[in-house]
């Protein structure tokens, strides 16, 4: 199976100009074969925590409106990772990710950890693995990579392939995370044995840089691409599908 990920733009606050972006890279990834794209973290919207009403980019997932959403994103052969703000019946917001496959939202995961510091998300409480074809895969979001049980968990249950939705909008003064975020990208990949695929954003707002720390970093450690700094761009490998039974 081939996954990719797409190192977006930066947007502004509160835009969906990302839905048409994500749209033409479905397109390019049916033509090149690829089965799962991942996309940056709350590629839809922005985060919530730089937003004056983060409930107005929030998006709920019971009541059809994000299916709804993502439509145009429909692919026969491509399965989208897709971050954005979702608001549950009880109005809490989290930080999320919804796996868009063949027309249908086939799971959700919620960032365990939301930020470094405050945050207006609540934090999720599951490890969820999804299965698409052959391939069973978790799913972390940016902060969550700096907490290994939840890798653990997930390769426990049969993840071979880890998706990290990134979003490092920083501060200028604290905005080049680049090496810090491949070194955990290794880490994780060699002591789980299994494959990293980050997906983050790039550019700058009129306050937020974001170098692009997107890579795929295969079961040994190895970087097999990296994202351009400041450049939108696409990332695409391999991956050999196998049992984890298969890598102890």
């Amino acid at each position: 199976m081939k996954v990719a990920a797409y190192q977006a733009p930066v947007l502004r606050g509160g835009s969906m100009e990302a839905l048409e972006l994500i749209r033409s890279r479905v397109e390019w990834c049916e033509s090149w074969g690829v089965d799962i794209l991942c996309c940056p973290e709350a590629i839809l919207g922005g985060l919530a925590d730089d937003i004056a009403d983060p409930a107005g980019i929030a998006i709920s997932a019971e009541n059809g409106r994000l299916g709804a959403l993502l439509a145009p994103l429909e692919s026969r052969s491509v399965t989208t990772i897709v971050g954005f703000t979702e608001i549950n019946a009880a109005g809490k917001l989290y930080n999320a990710a919804a796996v868009f496959h063949r027309g249908a939202i086939i799971g959700l995961y919620r960032k365990c950890f939301p930020a470094i510091r405050e945050s207006v998300y609540s934090a999720g409480d599951q490890s969820p693995v999804f299965t698409v074809g052959a391939l069973t895969f978790g799913i972390m979001i940016c902060n969550d990579t700096n907490h290994r049980e939840l890798a653990e968990t997930m390769v426990a249950r049969g993840a071979t392939v880890l998706f990290v939705p990134s979003n490092n909008g920083l501060p200028p003064d604290r905005a080049d995370v680049s090496a810090w975020t491949r070194a955990i990208d290794i880490a994780h990949a060699k002591e789980n044995r299994v494959m990293i695929v980050r997906a983050d954003v790039a550019g700058l707002t009129a306050n937020r840089i974001s170098f692009g720390s997107s890579a795929i970093v295969d079961a040994h450690g190895t970087v097999l691409q990296a994202g351009e700094l400041f450049s939108e761009g696409i990332l695409v490998a391999e991956v050999a599908v196998e049992s984890s039974s298969a890598r102890r």
